[in-house]
């Protein structure tokens, strides 16, 4: 993200902050984010409607993670990906400290959550006029979107965000995981493309035990690899709300 410009406060990663973002872009309210209390414990997940949509995660670059993401980022050239041929719309970051804003775009504009974009809504204009363009075209229409930097800024302030705009990076990373066309799908605006992580059957969905083990478990194991003990993350889930 060496050629942002703007800089925006981040974001925390909890459902009112997300509910309200998304409910701003234009996101029926049919669907919501959750807690995420545990991955692995299904009576912690119980009150989470399935199938679960998308994950967004927050999760600190620990030097293991950090590590892995280079070697697997060093040989890939830049993302070509474009059209409506492609399996997910994912957006290189540009903005600063808007990587919150951009997991949340992430989950709502990919898989099974495209149903429930409002027609004529920023959110539908977003996504149709993101899928004909390049990476940095795309990355710049984004830069260039006002509903979306108003959407942010409609946010900031909830929670126990800072209230002014950081500099440098805070060490916490915002990790999409979105399942489309059968595969679990890992976006984050500051890799370079979206990333497959493998297949997921019909009836696994984004909080199966394979799509976790798939995903975020992938990132814990590394430091657990590393003797890490304590990785401390943020977790919420897109659902159908009851």
């Amino acid at each position: 993200m060496e050629n942002e410009k703007k800089r925006w406060i981040m974001l925390e990663n909890n459902p009112e902050v997300m509910d309200q973002l998304a409910a701003k872009l234009g996101l029926s309210s049919e669907i919501g984010f959750y807690d995420v209390w545990s991955i692995d414990e299904p009576e912690l997940l119980s009150h989470i409607p399935r199938p679960a949509l998308a994950l967004l995660v927050i999760i600190p670059l620990t030097p293991p993670w950090d590590k892995d993401r280079k070697a697997e980022d060093a040989e890939k050239p830049d993302y070509g990906g474009c059209g409506p041929q492609e399996p997910v719309v994912w957006f290189k970051q540009i903005i600063g400290n808007a990587c919150g804003s951009i997991g949340l775009l992430h989950c709502v504009i990919n898989g099974p959550a495209v149903e429930y974009i409002q027609p004529g809504s920023d959110l539908e204009k977003l996504r149709r006029d993101a899928i004909p363009l390049k990476m940095a075209e795309r990355a710049e229409m984004l830069y260039n979107s006002m509903p979306f930097e108003t959407a942010h800024k409609s946010v900031e302030q909830i929670g126990d965000t800072p209230g002014v705009p950081t500099t440098g990076h805070a060490g916490q990373h915002f990790v999409a995981y979105v399942k489309s066309d059968g595969r679990l799908w890992e976006l984050e605006g500051s890799r370079k493309g979206p990333l497959d992580r493998g297949i997921l059957a019909e009836d696994e969905d984004i909080l199966s035990p394979k799509a976790v083990e798939l995903g975020l478990k992938r990132i814990i194991k590394l430091e657990q690899e590393n003797g890490g003990r304590d990785l401390r993350f943020s977790c919420i889930a897109l659902a159908r709300k009851v």
